[in-house]
């Protein structure tokens, strides 16, 4: 492809480092982190050459939450943008080592505010038509999220789709690109919900139509970390298997722009 598809996209969870400032603070496990993560994303969504722009973060969403307000922060939020337990409620920190209002911001001046700088800036480009927030949800809800249903596991859609009930694009948008996964993901339409259980996240609200339309796509962790494609103990994947997925996504988004007459 030699003309770039007219849109960016933000993987704000896909990474796994640890920043070198909670050095000897943490107890959190590997696979501790993997749960709280969304494990893979960037080797789903990234399409490198073929959009105009991608912005990802490589810090672990456990200890700097890119999808969260700067404001959002402990004692008034364990989840918020810097948390002290993970969603599935597992401490990340040493007792006594959680960290205090002066390691806080180092943090959000390090890792948070930089990746919205970046988006900020990338969205002047002309060429940019729309931005997509790309994560991954856990089949079941842990006990922290909002569509949590005690003592019931129930399953996810295989995609949530969000644009804050039309705040962040028009409605047809949304359905369009729910029509497009659909079509490349060959799954039913009933499978793509739409704006729920999730509305769209503080990213998707802080850069919907400000300067461009924006939406929030969640795929459900089924899609790839099924038994015959990921080994839970060694946390190993099927790379073949992210390979189509990516390919799968970057027919859905050039279906998308053609549908909107971008490409």
């Amino acid at each position: 492809m030699t003309k770039k598809l007219p849109i960016l996209l933000s993987i704000p969870h896909g990474g796994t480092k640890k920043p070198k400032e909670l050095k000897r603070r943490l107890c959190i496990t590997k696979r501790e982190q993997f749960d709280d993560s969304d494990p893979f994303v960037q080797e789903v969504y990234d399409l490198k050459n073929s959009v105009e722009y991608v912005v990802s973060a490589d810090i672990a969403r456990a200890y700097v939450d890119l999808n969260r307000s700067p404001k959002d922060v402990p004692p008034g939020n364990s989840d918020g943008a810097i948390k002290s337990l993970t969603c599935y409620r597992k401490p990340i920190y040493l007792e006594g080592m959680e960290p205090d209002e002066s390691l806080i911001e180092t943090l959000l001046d390090t890792y948070h505010a930089p990746y919205y700088d970046e988006i900020s800036n990338a969205c002047k480009k002309s060429e940019i038509q729309m931005g997509f927030d790309c994560h991954s949800m856990a089949s079941i809800a842990p006990d922290i999220a909002p569509d949590a249903v005690q003592k019931q596991k129930k399953m996810r859609p295989l995609f949530c789709i969000s644009n804050q009930n039309g705040r962040t694009c028009s409605n047809d948008q949304l359905r369009r690109l729910a029509c497009c996964i659909s079509e490349s993901f060959d799954v039913s339409l009933s499978s793509v919900a739409l704006n729920d259980p999730f509305k769209g996240g503080y990213l998707t609200g802080f850069f919907g139509n400000n300067p461009v339309p924006w939406i929030q796509i969640e795929m459900n962790r089924s899609m790839y970390l099924g038994k015959q494609w990921f080994d839970a103990n060694s946390l190993t994947i099927d790379c073949a298997r992210l390979a189509k997925l990516n390919q799968m996504f970057k027919e859905t988004m050039m279906n998308f722009c053609i549908d909107n007459e971008w490409f």
